[in-house]
């Protein structure tokens, strides 16, 4: 896979490119913003760490 990033400067070119890309989807384009990666990255880290039940953290709650 391959990846590029690209920083756009005027929204309205921003916004034309995004609608050019929506067209390749069916080909396999996969469009994610940078935002979406991060968020991404931080939700996989985030499995690595250990966790409690629900009901063991409601009892340190109060």
């Amino acid at each position: 896979m391959q990846s590029l990033t690209i920083n756009f400067q005027n929204p309205q070119i921003f916004d034309k490119f995004l609608w050019l890309l929506e067209h390749f989807k069916k080909d396999g384009v996969e469009v994610v913003s940078k935002d979406d990666i991060e968020d991404l990255k931080a939700l996989s880290k985030t499995r690595e760490e250990e966790s409690i039940p629900f009901e063991e953290y409601l009892k340190d709650a109060h």
